[in-house]
């Protein structure tokens, strides 16, 4: 599970609660299930491989939405919505922006499944339409979006996984500790791959556009501690957003810049980071050094880049970089590797039992002279009862940093900086 503590700003879009300021509790989606672990693994690959295949179909037909797999499904916020309050779940995403929940008085048939029953504004006091020529301009903040012919505003989101349409509201929204009125989507459509929500209501986007979360409470920084994926014994993770977020304790501070995306590129919603090199063990590996870059094909149309993604499971390295890091872990584990299991679809593997004897660390090497550690277990992990495997994938054009390789590190996103900093900590113990 994660905690998430907002402290709100005057500067705010919103109008946000005193004291202590909003407290989120999340829970890994797997946890309800009770999944083994070579389970979690496997549905984590999958939705790993899913994202990617979304993102690359996505820029291959010049989508301009953000390439966001609503499969990034890894942790569900519970909170309360309206006056009176009604029970909600969202997936919590820092790969997108808007916050959104289904409907009951326009879905009807056409939304996904979820677990609790649908949002009904008409049951609620504190609703509030956004119009379609707000003064603050909410409405225009949606990529897709037209006037209805009652003046409300109704937006189009795109994500991997399909498509949701609706109108733009404010609402309050009640959190474990403290509340929040907030700019949110009442989606009336949801057209999106089955079992994508997971039984979850929404979304809460954690990202940089103006109707985030982060952005709605005009936060600078945020931070975050996640547990082991599959040890945490019951562990809380923690997520802080506002002045609450810092660093302390752990190991020594590192720092690095954000990479900017230019503001014609249609993904910019992410946190793009300046990753120029790996090493496995004590070996450069030898990656052309255009592998990571984020870079122009024409005008508006761009590529590659290293997203550090709080929604994905695992992480995946431009194909050029895969390739190379590939080849030198099976040199350095030679006659160690095993075959993979069959319906696994991954690739080098060793016994399960000695995996973390054998596989050593890797760096990641960031510009500046940041280095992220990556021990063994934040990189392979058991997928059946005498095996273990490496999870990390191509992707493509595009590197993606899961939450996986994240595990057991203290991140600190400083937006008003722009850097990113981190140390290792024990996360169960914050």
């Amino acid at each position: 599970m994660f905690l998430l503590v907002l402290l709100c700003s005057s500067a705010s879009l919103v109008t946000c609660s005193s004291g202590a300021g909003l407290r989120m509790k999340l829970t890994h989606v797997d946890d309800k299930a009770g999944y083994t672990t070579e389970e979690r693994v496997r549905r984590a690959v999958a939705v790993s491989r899913e994202r990617l295949a979304s993102t690359q179909q996505q820029r291959a037909f010049g989508d301009v939405s953000a390439p966001v797999h609503l499969a990034t499904r890894q942790y569900i916020a519970e909170y309360l919505i309206g006056d009176p309050p009604q029970r909600a779940e969202a997936l919590i995403d820092t790969g997108s922006d808007l916050i959104w929940t289904q409907c009951a008085t326009t879905c009807f048939k056409s939304c996904a499944k979820q677990d609790l029953p649908y949002y009904n504004l008409s049951r609620s006091a504190s609703f509030a339409p956004v119009p379609c020529a707000d003064s603050t301009k909410l409405c225009a903040a949606n990529a897709v979006h037209l006037c209805g012919l009652d003046g409300s505003c109704t937006f189009i989101a795109s994500y991997g996984a399909g498509r949701i349409i609706g109108s733009l509201g404010t609402e309050t929204f009640t959190f474990q500790s403290g509340a929040a009125r907030l700019a949110f989507g009442c989606v009336s459509l949801t057209r999106i791959v089955k079992g994508a929500l997971n039984g979850a209501s929404g979304l809460i986007g954690l990202g940089r556009g103006r109707l985030s979360l982060i952005s709605q409470t005009g936060a600078t920084k945020f931070s975050y501690c996640l547990t082991p994926y599959f040890h945490n014994h019951g562990a809380s993770s923690h997520l802080f957003v506002g002045t609450s977020a810092s660093l302390s304790g752990g190991g020594a501070v590192t720092s690095m810049p954000f990479v900017m995306s230019p503001k014609d590129y249609p993904y910019s919603t992410f946190y793009y980071l300046p990753l120029v090199g790996i090493t496995v063990g004590t070996t450069k590996v030898p990656i052309p050094s255009a592998a990571f870059e984020l870079r122009q094909i024409v005008t508006g149309v761009w590529s590659g880049g290293v997203i550090i993604d709080t929604g994905s499971p695992f992480t995946s390295l431009a194909d050029a970089a895969y390739g190379a890091l590939r080849k030198e872990v099976a040199r350095q584990l030679n006659r160690s590797l095993v075959q993979p299991p069959a319906d696994s679809g991954l690739d080098l593997c060793v016994a399960r039992h000695d995996f973390d004897k054998l596989v050593p660390v890797m760096l990641f090497h960031f510009s500046g002279g940041a280095d992220m550690a990556v021990p063994p277990g934040s990189y392979w992990a058991p997928v059946d009862k005498s095996t273990a495997c490496m999870l990390i994938g191509e992707g493509g054009d595009e590197s993606v940093i899961g939450n996986f390789q994240q595990q057991d590190l203290h991140l600190l996103y400083d937006i008003g900086k722009g850097e990113l900093s981190f140390q290792t900590a024990d996360c169960s113990a914050l």
